[in-house]
């Protein structure tokens, strides 16, 4: 069964279609919730959250090609991550100035290879809240700063300064990696 034709079973209400959606995209949705909280359990939550969401709007959803599907799901579980953040005013919480110590944000790229992606996803994800979730939404969901300030009621300023400041912080971050696994 095509992407197209399982959708299509979902959208008259068959179950084990899905339970088959989920099973293909629980995985990779799970990573992006994580991605944003940090949390395995509230992870979860939202994923639960964000597939309710789905399944209630699938009527709503026209298939646009291979891949629209997986762009439209990823959508609704970033925009239940955000809101969960909104809900619970994480996205404000910065660090003071004085405890990101400015570190030089440029990085050979040979440096980030050094690094197993495991080990950067755990960097992004022990960020402050508000780094982390400015971090991904520019990077991971390429939006911009103005987008970003929409979504998350603050300035495009304030967006600026949280990603130039989480850049910073993982800078740092690789940087004693690299040097602690050298020795």
């Amino acid at each position: 069964m095509n992407e197209l034709e399982l959708i299509n079973k979902c959208v008259s209400g068959d179950n084990s279609a899905r339970k088959r959606l989920y099973e293909i995209y629980s995985r990779q949705m799970l990573a992006i919730c994580y991605r944003y909280v940090g949390d395995k359990m509230i992870a979860e939550d939202i994923l639960h959250d964000g597939f309710i969401k789905v399944f209630v709007s699938i009527r709503s959803f026209h298939y646009r090609g291979e891949g629209s599907f997986k762009a439209w799901i990823t959508k609704i579980i970033v925009n239940t991550a955000l809101e969960h953040l909104k809900k619970e005013e994480i996205h404000r919480n910065t660090l003071p100035l004085e405890e990101w110590n400015g570190a030089d944000v440029m990085m050979e790229e040979e440096e980030y290879e050094r690094v197993p992606n495991s080990v950067l996803m755990n960097f992004i994800t022990k960020l402050p809240e508000g780094f982390r979730t400015v971090f991904n939404m520019y990077t991971f969901e390429e939006m911009s700063h103005k987008e970003i300030g929409i979504l998350l009621g603050i300035n495009e300023s304030t967006s600026r300064s949280q990603l130039s400041r989480a850049k910073a912080i993982l800078t740092k971050q690789i940087k004693d990696y690299i040097q602690s696994n050298e020795g």
